[in-house]
């Protein structure tokens, strides 16, 4: 509450909160109560009369403070970072702790803060010992066994049924979500992520009848102009026909970490920080209304590489059976090219290696480069400048078999704690402020691209500057649009691509058929974006979500579906970021719901996969055939 007090509601709503917090803490101790139940029924009679006895007592209620009040300052540093309670981030990062340990040390000041722990746990320690525990803990030690016993089992029945009966879901909706973040408990509300990592849409979500869901989307997914390749099908396959002929240039994607759309307005407290990509975006093609799925790195991977909407729970990314997975690398090596993905730090976190490696890319990470190819690093990775030369490296290999590329790029360096090379820029390293690591990662691009104009690949190459996701995401709704908002601009230095603004809305599922677009491809896909250039604008919209809401947004109609079968409507005025509660509109609703469930479908059933190369060819010539009876027909 003191963390966010400027963005939380002080009104009756807070006390509500207080309110449901009451109940999840009472559900958090009824869990904590059980092992120290359990342990007083099976402890010999007078045990805490014995000297050792009380020892082993203190050292446990000293370590149960100290863990305690360690949680209390993790829930702190997780607020800090994500304005929410712990969630499915806590939970991977739980998976990943020795990346999260060392980031932390690298961050915070952890001797001190685990020192202070220590002494306030100790100070509590002394507190509750002198308070009667002794006395309590002898008398309860030398009641009867079977007394301990029955009341023992009675108190444990309890606690689990007190534990089973609460429900996070009871926790009702707020005006403000800060309001409702503080109604939970964090232990309770980490241990709730935990147990559902992966929701099923149809039982967490509203749905509509799988045929009707299907039918729905093959209107939405035609938009642009697509023709349906198998409409009779539970499949979103479709062939997009251009005129005239194909450019094979070199694709380099740069993701950015964490670059919100803000941070290139040049107002505010991140003006000036971006010079360097000012400058591209005005020989660029930039889209100005371009939105992230989601709020985690690997959920922008998802949706840049599959045109997938984020289905509920963990990405596809960290999923089981997610290999041989249609992807728009898959769509470049059947053009010819070679693909790779490039991660300056170990891509095993968040089974990037495994999921890229087993769709098709060369993975090169800080494992795959000897230890002289790391300049400077922390424990994210190698900084920009390091990664971007490896990859330099790697087109000039390619390039000299005689082959096109396209790469995934993702850099680390705009992460906490904001660590780079010292005299790059005029701020310095470690700052613990974002200020840093954006202008580093301003520099770093700039840099890159200035040695890559001596490359005689250079002019034959588009260069993508696009971010995974944004620098924040809480707000006071459980959507907020804003707060999705990141760059996208696509610079073709050799000046075969348009160049300008486009202002449709969009988001990252529309980022594949778009670039294939550009290069005026004709080709089969299962894409769930649009190609936004041929998009109608007022068709224009955008998928976000997270882990358990899931939104799709246009006409200024945000739709957004929550567990429990739940769905709200707003109206979203893009200009003063501001939104109303409406009406629920069936059509709205109905495309929202389309988009999941349809998403959901065909990858729990195995059906979102790679062609190969007979099934490419063979959809091309059913495709051109097709659209060449279209072009008579017309």
């Amino acid at each position: 509450m003191i963390k966010s007090a400027q963005e939380i509601s002080w009104d009756l709503s807070l006390l509500a909160a207080f309110g449901w917090g009451l109940i999840y803490d009472i559900g958090t101790a009824s869990w904590l109560a059980i092992p120290f139940i359990l342990l007083q029924m099976v402890l010999p009679e007078h045990f805490f009369e014995r000297r050792w006895g009380r020892i082993a007592m203190q050292a446990i209620l000293f370590i149960f403070l100290y863990s305690m009040l360690f949680c209390l300052a993790a829930e702190w540093v997780f607020w800090d970072e994500f304005g929410v309670r712990f969630n499915f981030i806590a939970v991977d990062y739980l998976v990943y702790t020795k990346e999260v340990i060392d980031n932390i040390f690298e961050s915070y000041p952890m001797p001190l803060i685990l020192s202070g722990i220590a002494l306030l746990s100790l100070i509590l320690h002394i507190v509750i010992w002198r308070t009667g525990l002794p006395a309590i803990l002898a008398a309860n030690s030398t009641a009867p066994a079977g007394n301990r016993y029955k009341f023992g089992a009675f108190a444990c029945a309890g606690a689990i049924a007190v534990g089973l009966i609460i429900n996070q879901n009871w926790l009702p909706d707020f005006a403000n979500n800060y309001n409702r973040e503080l109604g939970k408990n964090g232990l309770w509300s980490l241990f709730v992520a935990f147990k559902e990592n992966e929701l099923d849409f149809n039982r967490f979500f509203p749905t509509i009848p799988v045929d009707k869901a299907f039918q729905f989307m093959r209107g939405e997914l035609v938009e642009d102009g697509s023709i349906l390749l198998r409409p009779k099908e539970k499949d979103t396959l479709r062939f997009y026909s251009k005129e005239g002929p194909e450019l094979n240039l070199n694709v380099i994607q740069i993701t950015v970490e964490s670059l919100s759309a803000e941070f290139l307005d040049n107002t505010g407290p991140y003006a000036n920080l971006t010079p360097n990509l000012s400058a591209l975006e005005q020989k660029s093609l930039v889209f100005d209304n371009f939105y992230a799925t989601g709020t985690r790195t690997d959920r922008g991977m998802e949706a840049l590489t599959l045109s997938l909407p984020p289905t509920p729970g963990r990405s596809l990314v960290k999923r089981p059976h997610n290999e041989g997975l249609f992807t728009l690398g898959s769509i470049f090596r059947m053009k010819g090219y070679d693909t790779a993905f490039l991660y300056s730090g170990f891509g095993y976190f968040d089974n990037m290696n495994y999921f890229f490696g087993n769709n098709g890319y060369k993975v090169i990470d800080r494992n795959a480069v000897s230890r002289d190819d790391v300049t400077f690093a922390n424990v994210w990775g190698a900084c920009d400048e390091d990664l971007y030369r490896w990859t330099m490296r790697e087109a000039d290999a390619i390039h000299a078999k005689g082959k096109p590329f396209y790469f995934f790029v993702m850099t680390t360096s705009n992460h906490r704690p904001f660590t780079f090379p010292e005299g790059r820029i005029d701020l310095p390293s470690k700052t613990s402020e974002r200020r840093g690591g954006i202008k580093y990662s301003d520099y770093a691009i700039g840099k890159f691209i200035r040695d890559a104009s001596s490359k005689p690949w250079f002019n034959n190459t588009v260069f993508v500057i696009v971010a995974d996701h944004c620098a924040g995401s809480a707000g006071k709704t459980a959507l907020p649009v804003e707060n999705y908002h990141i760059p996208l601009i696509i610079y073709a230095p050799g000046g075969q691509l348009p160049t300008g603004h486009i202002k449709t809305i969009s988001s990252q599922i529309d980022y594949a058929p778009t670039l294939l677009g550009l290069l005026n491809w004709s080709y089969p896909s299962r894409f769930f974006g649009h190609d936004i250039r041929s998009t109608p604008p007022e068709e224009g919209d955008a998928i976000i979500g997270n882990y358990q809401t899931l939104g799709h947004i246009e006409e200024g109609k945000f739709v957004v579906l929550k567990t429990v079968r739940k769905t709200v409507t707003y109206r979203y005025d893009f200009t003063s970021r501001s939104m109303t509660k409406m009406p629920l509109d069936a059509e709205p609703i109905t495309e929202t719901i389309s988009y999941y469930q349809v998403a959901s479908y065909l990858y729990k059933h195995g059906l979102y996969n790679a062609l190969t190369a007979d099934e490419f060819a063979g959809y091309m010539t059913q495709g051109r055939t097709i659209a060449a009876k279209a072009q008579l027909t017309q």
